[in-house]
């Protein structure tokens, strides 16, 4: 069949509408489960700083003789840990024009571009957290730095023998990142002996964090979870939700913003976030025709005892 004489068709129209959905589809990574979950915390200073104690070993031998005059202990005091807040900030500017025009799916430019800052901070902080990074005080051109959780966990680590990798060294927590070694593959042998040291070492771990790589892996463990189940209405259920040992049960979820070269089994309330300046959003001073704001946060990562923390070291991606 063919179109009779001068028909015109939507090919001839200089007038159609345009058809464009109102709605504006992203799928990017933006969850922060372990920023989301950590206690929040306030900071006065730059420098942030608290304490940690412990107790002496238990011991079969506290007797005495009856009526026998007191000797007291050597005691030792408290330990002084710190670490240093650090700036996050992104900045937005959008000409006049632009904030003037109609927009398809959103309203202005401007809030539609601060809000996903927002979310790209958070992101960036979450990152923050997991790195592997010392803290640095800062300077007239030097910006702070707080310290991640790598630099802080020494004392329930797996996985570093033979290969190379060291833990934080010196006498200051914070101050110097671990020494990245051979990457070996995560298996449930190092996992539950990490578990068992964070519990020797009297922690009480309820959350592990990995990437989906790892989560893959920890999927093959010994016990039921490894057993695909069929469930009603044809499903099929493969996962791994919480994981029982004697040292303890812990929820595994998987991170996008760590290294997967590091499984974290960490106490969740042993963590905070310390915040100097909470996340704002602020307009800046006008330089002509356009707008501008950012948002701004200095805060800090908190590790209130590092002995109930653990980290599966070295993991192979």
């Amino acid at each position: 069949m063919a179109q009779p004489q001068n028909t015109f068709d939507t090919y001839d129209s200089n007038a159609l509408k345009e058809d464009i959905s109102p709605i504006i589809y992203s799928v990017d990574p933006s969850e922060v489960p372990l920023l989301s979950s950590i206690p929040k915390t306030s900071a006065s200073n730059t420098l942030h700083q608290w304490q940690t104690d412990t107790l002496r070993a238990a011991v079969s031998t506290n007797k005495h003789i009856e009526g026998d005059a007191t000797t007291a202990e050597a005691r030792t005091s408290v330990a002084r840990i710190h670490n240093f807040t650090q700036i996050f900030k992104n900045a937005v500017t959008i000409s006049g024009t632009d904030q003037s025009v109609t927009n398809v799916g959103y309203g202005k430019q401007m809030a539609h571009e601060i809000l996903k800052v927002a979310k790209e901070q958070k992101m960036d902080m979450e990152s923050s957290i997991f790195a592997n990074l010392p803290f640095v005080a800062g300077a007239a051109a030097t910006a702070r730095q707080m310290a991640g959780l790598t630099a802080y966990i020494k004392t329930n680590v797996t996985n570093i023998t033979g290969g190379g990798g060291a833990n934080p060294t010196g006498t200051v927590p914070g101050a110097t990142a671990r020494t990245n070694g051979a990457l070996t593959v995560f298996n449930q042998a190092k996992f539950d002996a990490c578990m068992q040291q964070v519990w020797d070492s009297g922690g009480t771990p309820d959350t592990v964090y990995l990437t989906s790589a790892q989560l893959q892996r920890a999927l093959g463990f010994t016990g039921n979870n490894n057993e695909r189940a069929t469930a009603q209405n044809g499903k099929v259920s493969q996962l791994l939700s919480i994981y029982m040992t004697p040292w303890g049960s812990v929820v595994f979820t998987p991170s996008r913003h760590q290294e997967s070269r590091s499984v974290f089994i960490l106490q969740t309330d042993m963590l905070a976030l310390a915040s100097l300046r909470p996340m704002k959003n602020e307009p800046l001073s006008k330089q002509g025709d356009n707008v501008t704001r950012q948002v701004l946060c200095e805060a800090t990562l908190v590790v209130r005892n590092e002995k109930s923390l653990g980290l599966v070291a070295d993991c192979t991606a």
